[in-house]
Protein backbone atom coordinates (compact mmCIF):
# COMPACT_ATOMS: atom_id res chain seq x y z
CA UNK A 1 0.00 0.00 0.00
CA UNK A 2 1.62 3.41 -1.01
CA UNK A 3 0.73 6.84 1.00
CA UNK A 4 0.69 9.44 -1.44
CA UNK A 5 -0.48 12.98 -0.14
CA UNK A 6 -1.77 15.40 -2.59
CA UNK A 7 -0.40 18.89 -3.09
CA UNK A 8 -3.09 21.26 -3.42
CA UNK A 9 -2.89 23.80 -6.02
CA UNK A 10 -4.53 27.32 -5.65
CA UNK A 11 -5.16 29.46 -9.03
CA UNK A 12 -8.07 31.45 -8.51
CA UNK A 13 -7.24 35.68 -8.18
CA UNK A 14 -7.75 36.83 -4.53
CA UNK A 15 -8.71 33.16 -3.14
CA UNK A 16 -8.05 33.22 0.47
CA UNK A 17 -6.97 30.00 2.02
CA UNK A 18 -7.76 29.74 6.32
CA UNK A 19 -7.29 27.10 8.98
CA UNK A 20 -10.14 25.75 10.81
CA UNK A 21 -9.00 23.17 13.11
CA UNK A 22 -7.76 20.39 10.95
CA UNK A 23 -8.69 21.50 7.62
CA UNK A 24 -7.99 24.06 5.15
CA UNK A 25 -10.85 25.90 4.08
CA UNK A 26 -10.38 28.05 0.43
CA UNK A 27 -12.34 31.02 0.13
CA UNK A 28 -13.66 33.51 -2.49
CA UNK A 29 -15.49 36.40 -1.36
CA UNK A 30 -16.06 34.84 2.14
CA UNK A 31 -17.81 32.08 0.54
CA UNK A 32 -16.11 28.51 0.97
CA UNK A 33 -15.02 27.04 -2.58
CA UNK A 34 -13.01 24.05 -1.29
CA UNK A 35 -12.15 22.52 2.06
CA UNK A 36 -9.44 19.97 2.89
CA UNK A 37 -8.49 18.10 5.41
CA UNK A 38 -5.13 18.72 6.58
CA UNK A 39 -4.18 14.98 6.86
CA UNK A 40 -4.49 14.37 2.78
CA UNK A 41 -2.24 17.40 2.23
CA UNK A 42 1.20 17.15 1.65
CA UNK A 43 1.91 20.73 0.42
CA UNK A 44 0.22 23.84 -1.17
CA UNK A 45 1.36 25.51 -3.92
CA UNK A 46 -0.49 29.44 -4.47
CA UNK A 47 -0.50 30.93 -8.17
CA UNK A 48 -0.61 34.73 -8.13
CA UNK A 49 -2.67 36.68 -6.04
CA UNK A 50 -3.54 34.09 -3.73
CA UNK A 51 -3.80 35.31 0.06
CA UNK A 52 -2.59 32.53 2.80
CA UNK A 53 -3.38 33.42 6.32
CA UNK A 54 -0.36 33.13 9.06
CA UNK A 55 -2.40 30.43 10.90
CA UNK A 56 -1.84 28.19 7.67
CA UNK A 57 1.90 29.13 7.33
CA UNK A 58 2.58 28.33 10.86
CA UNK A 59 1.09 25.02 10.95
CA UNK A 60 2.46 23.93 7.56
CA UNK A 61 5.72 24.55 8.88
CA UNK A 62 4.99 22.80 11.89
CA UNK A 63 3.97 19.97 10.25
CA UNK A 64 6.60 20.21 7.36
CA UNK A 65 4.50 20.81 4.73
CA UNK A 66 5.61 23.14 2.25
CA UNK A 67 4.04 26.26 0.76
CA UNK A 68 4.85 27.73 -2.68
CA UNK A 69 4.45 30.55 -4.22
CA UNK A 70 4.39 31.04 -8.15
CA UNK A 71 3.45 34.05 -10.18
CA UNK A 72 0.47 33.31 -12.11
CA UNK A 73 2.29 31.99 -15.22
CA UNK A 74 4.02 29.43 -13.03
CA UNK A 75 7.15 30.64 -12.55
CA UNK A 76 8.72 30.22 -9.36
CA UNK A 77 8.35 32.81 -6.68
CA UNK A 78 9.37 31.72 -3.00
CA UNK A 79 9.16 28.60 -0.66
CA UNK A 80 8.22 28.40 3.11
CA UNK A 81 10.07 25.84 5.10
CA UNK A 82 9.92 24.52 8.72
CA UNK A 83 13.08 23.63 10.72
CA UNK A 84 15.33 21.63 8.95
CA UNK A 85 14.87 18.26 8.95
CA UNK A 86 16.90 14.47 8.49
CA UNK A 87 20.26 13.51 9.64
CA UNK A 88 22.95 15.94 9.59
CA UNK A 89 25.23 12.84 9.09
CA UNK A 90 23.81 12.55 5.53
CA UNK A 91 23.79 15.76 4.63
CA UNK A 92 27.63 15.81 5.75
CA UNK A 93 27.97 13.15 3.41
CA UNK A 94 26.39 14.91 0.57
CA UNK A 95 28.84 17.76 0.77
CA UNK A 96 31.80 15.81 1.04
CA UNK A 97 30.45 14.01 -2.36
CA UNK A 98 30.28 17.02 -3.74
CA UNK A 99 33.90 17.94 -2.52
CA UNK A 100 35.32 15.16 -4.82
CA UNK A 101 35.40 15.74 -8.43
CA UNK A 102 35.58 11.46 -9.24
CA UNK A 103 32.32 10.87 -7.09
CA UNK A 104 30.31 14.16 -8.33
CA UNK A 105 31.11 13.32 -12.07
CA UNK A 106 30.08 9.48 -11.47
CA UNK A 107 26.83 10.66 -10.01
CA UNK A 108 25.95 13.34 -12.73
CA UNK A 109 26.95 10.95 -15.80
CA UNK A 110 24.44 8.69 -14.03
CA UNK A 111 21.73 11.55 -14.24
CA UNK A 112 22.19 12.74 -17.39
CA UNK A 113 22.44 8.87 -18.61
CA UNK A 114 19.11 8.41 -17.11
CA UNK A 115 17.79 11.55 -18.64
CA UNK A 116 18.73 10.55 -22.33
CA UNK A 117 17.68 7.32 -21.92
CA UNK A 118 14.05 7.92 -20.82
CA UNK A 119 14.29 10.39 -23.52
CA UNK A 120 14.93 8.30 -26.39
CA UNK A 121 12.27 5.86 -25.16
CA UNK A 122 9.88 8.61 -25.42
CA UNK A 123 10.79 9.22 -29.18
CA UNK A 124 11.00 6.13 -30.09
CA UNK A 125 7.40 5.33 -28.87
CA UNK A 126 6.45 8.16 -30.78
CA UNK A 127 7.89 7.00 -33.69
CA UNK A 128 5.67 3.91 -33.46
CA UNK A 129 2.68 5.57 -33.32
CA UNK A 130 3.46 8.35 -36.04
CA UNK A 131 0.85 7.84 -38.77
CA UNK A 132 3.45 9.90 -41.39
CA UNK A 133 6.35 8.49 -42.97
CA UNK A 134 8.12 12.02 -42.72
CA UNK A 135 7.16 11.86 -38.71
CA UNK A 136 8.62 8.25 -38.30
CA UNK A 137 12.15 9.02 -40.34
CA UNK A 138 12.43 12.40 -38.17
CA UNK A 139 12.24 10.74 -34.97
CA UNK A 140 13.90 7.67 -35.57
CA UNK A 141 16.93 10.01 -36.68
CA UNK A 142 17.00 11.25 -33.27
CA UNK A 143 16.57 8.16 -31.19
CA UNK A 144 19.94 7.36 -33.20
CA UNK A 145 21.83 10.72 -32.37
CA UNK A 146 20.43 9.91 -28.53
CA UNK A 147 21.83 7.12 -28.84
CA UNK A 148 25.24 8.24 -29.96
CA UNK A 149 25.28 10.87 -27.09
CA UNK A 150 24.81 8.18 -24.51
CA UNK A 151 27.21 6.17 -25.42
CA UNK A 152 29.46 9.18 -25.06
CA UNK A 153 28.56 9.23 -21.26
CA UNK A 154 31.09 7.05 -19.92
CA UNK A 155 33.87 8.70 -21.23
CA UNK A 156 33.45 12.57 -20.57
CA UNK A 157 35.66 12.93 -18.00
CA UNK A 158 34.46 16.39 -16.73
CA UNK A 159 31.51 18.38 -15.87
CA UNK A 160 31.59 20.76 -18.31
CA UNK A 161 31.64 18.47 -21.25
CA UNK A 162 28.80 16.20 -19.66
CA UNK A 163 26.61 19.49 -19.76
CA UNK A 164 27.87 19.76 -23.52
CA UNK A 165 26.50 16.31 -24.15
CA UNK A 166 23.29 16.81 -22.51
CA UNK A 167 22.39 20.14 -24.13
CA UNK A 168 23.37 18.82 -27.31
CA UNK A 169 21.17 15.99 -27.11
CA UNK A 170 18.66 18.36 -25.44
CA UNK A 171 18.75 20.49 -29.02
CA UNK A 172 18.04 17.46 -30.93
CA UNK A 173 15.30 16.36 -28.86
CA UNK A 174 13.87 19.57 -29.11
CA UNK A 175 14.46 19.91 -32.83
CA UNK A 176 12.11 17.01 -33.42
CA UNK A 177 9.97 17.47 -30.70
CA UNK A 178 7.10 18.89 -33.31
CA UNK A 179 7.59 15.31 -35.28
CA UNK A 180 5.65 14.02 -32.07
CA UNK A 181 2.52 16.00 -32.05
CA UNK A 182 -0.45 14.63 -34.07
CA UNK A 183 -3.10 17.38 -33.63
CA UNK A 184 -3.15 20.99 -33.87
CA UNK A 185 0.28 20.73 -35.37
CA UNK A 186 0.12 24.68 -36.69
CA UNK A 187 -0.40 26.04 -32.77
CA UNK A 188 1.81 23.72 -31.24
CA UNK A 189 4.74 23.51 -33.09
CA UNK A 190 7.70 24.06 -31.45
CA UNK A 191 10.98 25.60 -33.36
CA UNK A 192 13.65 24.92 -30.32
CA UNK A 193 13.80 25.54 -26.86
CA UNK A 194 12.86 29.34 -25.02
CA UNK A 195 11.76 30.24 -21.73
CA UNK A 196 11.96 33.10 -19.65
CA UNK A 197 9.28 34.33 -21.25
CA UNK A 198 7.96 30.83 -23.32
CA UNK A 199 7.32 32.28 -26.83
CA UNK A 200 4.86 29.79 -27.98
CA UNK A 201 1.99 27.14 -26.58
CA UNK A 202 4.38 24.28 -26.34
CA UNK A 203 7.13 25.74 -24.03
CA UNK A 204 4.37 27.47 -22.55
CA UNK A 205 3.40 23.91 -21.22
CA UNK A 206 6.48 22.60 -20.66
CA UNK A 207 7.84 25.35 -18.17
CA UNK A 208 4.53 25.43 -16.60
CA UNK A 209 5.02 21.68 -16.22
CA UNK A 210 8.46 22.00 -15.45
CA UNK A 211 7.35 24.48 -12.66
CA UNK A 212 5.32 21.80 -10.79
CA UNK A 213 7.73 19.04 -11.50
CA UNK A 214 10.76 20.80 -9.92
CA UNK A 215 8.38 21.82 -6.74
CA UNK A 216 7.93 17.79 -6.23
CA UNK A 217 11.76 17.20 -6.45
CA UNK A 218 12.59 19.90 -3.67
CA UNK A 219 10.39 18.06 -1.44
CA UNK A 220 11.63 14.70 -2.00
CA UNK A 221 14.94 15.58 -1.54
CA UNK A 222 14.04 17.43 1.50
CA UNK A 223 11.88 14.73 2.71
CA UNK A 224 14.84 12.52 3.03
CA UNK A 225 17.03 14.95 4.52
CA UNK A 226 19.08 15.87 1.97
CA UNK A 227 20.51 19.70 1.45
CA UNK A 228 18.35 20.72 -2.34
CA UNK A 229 20.66 23.36 -2.67
CA UNK A 230 23.92 21.28 -3.11
CA UNK A 231 23.90 19.32 -6.76
CA UNK A 232 26.10 17.63 -8.53
CA UNK A 233 25.31 18.27 -12.44
CA UNK A 234 23.81 21.54 -12.02
CA UNK A 235 26.17 24.45 -11.23
CA UNK A 236 25.78 25.85 -7.19
CA UNK A 237 24.19 29.37 -7.51
CA UNK A 238 22.53 31.26 -4.67
CA UNK A 239 18.87 30.16 -3.74
CA UNK A 240 19.19 27.45 -7.00
CA UNK A 241 17.94 24.31 -6.12
CA UNK A 242 20.46 22.16 -7.75
CA UNK A 243 19.99 19.02 -6.40
CA UNK A 244 16.25 19.17 -7.14
CA UNK A 245 16.33 20.41 -10.37
CA UNK A 246 19.49 17.41 -10.82
CA UNK A 247 16.69 14.84 -9.62
CA UNK A 248 14.06 16.60 -11.94
CA UNK A 249 16.56 15.45 -15.51
CA UNK A 250 15.25 11.83 -15.48
CA UNK A 251 11.74 12.53 -14.59
CA UNK A 252 11.09 15.31 -17.01
CA UNK A 253 10.63 12.89 -19.94
CA UNK A 254 8.45 10.02 -18.17
CA UNK A 255 6.11 12.54 -16.01
CA UNK A 256 6.21 16.30 -17.86
CA UNK A 257 7.42 15.54 -21.66
CA UNK A 258 4.84 12.56 -22.08
CA UNK A 259 2.13 14.60 -20.26
CA UNK A 260 2.69 17.51 -22.77
CA UNK A 261 2.18 15.20 -25.69
CA UNK A 262 -0.83 13.60 -23.85
CA UNK A 263 -2.54 16.90 -23.21
CA UNK A 264 -2.29 18.09 -27.41
CA UNK A 265 -2.64 14.91 -29.10
CA UNK A 266 -5.90 14.27 -27.23
CA UNK A 267 -6.94 17.73 -27.63
CA UNK A 268 -7.68 18.34 -23.56
CA UNK A 269 -5.83 21.53 -24.29
CA UNK A 270 -6.07 23.60 -27.62
CA UNK A 271 -5.16 27.24 -28.87
CA UNK A 272 -7.86 28.57 -26.33
CA UNK A 273 -6.21 28.07 -23.13
CA UNK A 274 -3.22 30.00 -23.80
CA UNK A 275 -2.84 34.26 -24.00
CA UNK A 276 -0.47 36.54 -25.61
CA UNK A 277 1.47 38.97 -23.60
CA UNK A 278 3.07 41.99 -24.82
CA UNK A 279 6.96 41.57 -25.32
CA UNK A 280 5.87 37.95 -27.51
CA UNK A 281 5.37 35.85 -24.01
CA UNK A 282 2.66 33.34 -24.20
CA UNK A 283 1.50 31.43 -20.87
CA UNK A 284 -1.34 29.65 -20.34
CA UNK A 285 -4.66 31.14 -19.36
CA UNK A 286 -6.26 30.36 -16.16
CA UNK A 287 -8.61 27.92 -17.60
CA UNK A 288 -5.76 26.36 -19.08
CA UNK A 289 -3.37 26.45 -15.60
CA UNK A 290 -6.32 24.33 -14.25
CA UNK A 291 -6.65 21.74 -16.81
CA UNK A 292 -2.79 20.92 -16.71
CA UNK A 293 -2.67 20.61 -12.82
CA UNK A 294 -5.84 18.46 -12.96
CA UNK A 295 -4.04 16.16 -15.60
CA UNK A 296 -0.79 16.27 -13.62
CA UNK A 297 -2.46 15.47 -10.44
CA UNK A 298 -3.77 12.71 -12.36
CA UNK A 299 -0.64 11.59 -13.80
CA UNK A 300 1.31 11.07 -10.34
CA UNK A 301 -1.95 8.47 -9.43
CA UNK A 302 -0.89 6.24 -12.42
CA UNK A 303 1.11 3.35 -10.98
CA UNK A 304 4.18 2.16 -13.20
CA UNK A 305 7.07 -0.67 -12.94
CA UNK A 306 10.20 0.69 -10.80
CA UNK A 307 12.84 -1.24 -12.64
CA UNK A 308 14.81 -1.24 -9.76
CA UNK A 309 12.47 -1.88 -6.74
CA UNK A 310 10.46 -4.62 -9.07
CA UNK A 311 6.78 -3.43 -8.14
CA UNK A 312 4.57 -0.74 -9.18
CA UNK A 313 4.33 2.42 -7.54
CA UNK A 314 2.59 5.71 -8.29
CA UNK A 315 4.68 8.03 -10.07
CA UNK A 316 4.09 10.45 -7.64
CA UNK A 317 6.29 8.70 -5.06
CA UNK A 318 9.42 8.03 -8.13
CA UNK A 319 10.77 11.34 -6.91
CA UNK A 320 10.96 9.93 -3.50
CA UNK A 321 11.84 6.80 -4.37
CA UNK A 322 14.80 8.48 -6.23
CA UNK A 323 15.49 10.82 -3.61
CA UNK A 324 16.22 7.71 -1.50
CA UNK A 325 18.11 5.76 -3.14
CA UNK A 326 20.33 8.81 -3.60
CA UNK A 327 20.80 9.53 -0.19
CA UNK A 328 21.66 5.86 -0.12
CA UNK A 329 24.48 6.17 -2.16
CA UNK A 330 25.82 9.06 -0.27
CA UNK A 331 26.04 7.15 2.62
CA UNK A 332 27.50 3.97 0.75
CA UNK A 333 24.91 1.67 0.84
CA UNK A 334 24.63 1.67 -2.26
CA UNK A 335 28.01 1.32 -4.93
CA UNK A 336 26.68 3.96 -7.51
CA UNK A 337 23.03 6.05 -8.01
CA UNK A 338 21.20 4.69 -10.56
CA UNK A 339 18.43 6.80 -12.59
CA UNK A 340 15.21 5.67 -12.92
CA UNK A 341 14.76 4.23 -16.52
CA UNK A 342 11.62 4.47 -18.37
CA UNK A 343 10.30 1.14 -20.10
Amino acid sequence: MHQLLNTLYVTTPEAYVRLDHETLRVQLEGETKLQVPLHHLGGLVCFGNVLVSPAVLHRCADDGRSVVFMDRNGRFKGRLEGPVSGNVLLRKAQHETIADPVETLAIARNVVAGKLQNTRQIVLRAAREASESEDRAALAETARRLALSIAQIPFVDNLDRLRGVEGEAARQHFGSFSHMIREERETFVLNGRNRRPPRDPTNALLSFLYALLLTDCVAAVEGVGLDPQMGFLHALRPGRPALGLDLMEELRPVIAERLVLSLINRRQISAKHFVNRPGGAVHLSEDGRKKVIVAYQKRKQEELQHPLLEQKIPIGLVPHTQARLLARTLRRDMEAYLPFMYR
